[in-house]
């Protein structure tokens, strides 16, 4: 069922790119009876999506904020967008993910507000029930992007199944594996694909936000969680609020990423998730 709470698809964002000033700004500008400074922020559904409906049905209005929130399932739509101006904001991605993304487009400053949540990912399958069951030769598939590849070969790693070369560095590849005492395959896919993957390979890493659509914790064996590398994890991969730079200390910006480390929002976080995804301590 639609969520009331998401009103934009992404098709319909042409008609935005028009606003070019802050959301304060432009909120200004608008005619009519609302006080409610309105922001456009791009999600994956899962969990950014719901978190977001959250604030939205609970809290936004009271801090005159109007959430209009736009579900893009693919990974690499909401930073161009935002940077176009379609978009006032994105809650998606971490800040690996993101330094990788500006490293290939410098022209576009993006930058992060706040952290929120973090998402572990986990090893899941179909086929076997213990990391010790796995067979020789079995097919894994991992996630291709750089940076969520890296986090799964370091979880593969930690449950003894693979090496990865020390000198690979911080964003390692399938091609850096080091050791492979039980020859297994190491297939990396589109990280969307990877929960309907489980019926065609051995086991497979997965994104937390895709893993609860899917909803592996019923639909198949967790296996393994992403270890926790402490300070440096936290750091790396929470998901937070990204946008514009010159929009960075904007009003409406600001008073979000205090809604988003209010105690509903961990509260809501944590009873929802519990545990597969949990909120990242006020930074401020």
């Amino acid at each position: 069922m639609r969520k009331p709470w998401a009103i934009l698809a992404a098709a319909t964002l042409t008609t935005t790119l028009a606003a070019c000033g802050s959301p304060s700004e432009n909120a200004a500008q608008q005619e009519g009876d609302s006080d409610l400074t309105t922001l456009r922020i791009g999600v994956n559904p899962v969990p950014h999506g719901d978190i977001l409906g959250f604030v939205q049905e609970n809290l936004a209005e009271e801090a005159g904020l109007n959430l209009e929130i736009v579900e893009i399932a693919d990974y690499n739509q909401p930073n161009p967008q935002l940077a176009e101006g379609a978009l006032d904001a994105n809650y998606f991605q971490h800040r690996v993910f993101l330094g990788e993304w500006q490293a290939a487009n410098p022209d576009d400053e993006l930058v992060y507000v706040s952290d929120v949540h973090v998402e572990r990912l986990g090893l899941y399958s179909t086929k076997v029930e213990d990391v010790a069951d796995i067979p020789e030769g079995a097919e894994i598939a991992v996630p291709n992007d750089a940076a969520n590849l890296d986090r799964a070969l370091t979880t593969l790693e930690a449950e003894g199944l693979i090496t990865v070369d020390p000198e690979a560095g911080a964003l390692a590849t399938e091609k850096d594996i080091a050791d492979n005492p039980k020859d297994i395959k190491v297939t990396p896919l589109e990280a969307a694909q990877l929960p309907r993957s489980l019926g065609d390979v051995d086991a497979a890493v997965v994104n937390g936000n895709y893993a609860i659509e899917a909803d592996l914790a019923t639909e198949a064996n967790t296996l393994a969680w992403e270890p926790d590398g402490g300070a440096d994890y936290v750091e790396n991969y929470a998901n937070g609020l990204v946008v514009r730079a010159e929009d960075q200390d904007d009003p409406a910006v600001t008073k979000l990423a205090e809604l988003l480390h209010s105690d509903e929002v961990v509260s809501y976080i944590e009873e929802t998730w519990q545990g597969v995804v949990f909120p990242v301590e006020n930074q401020a």
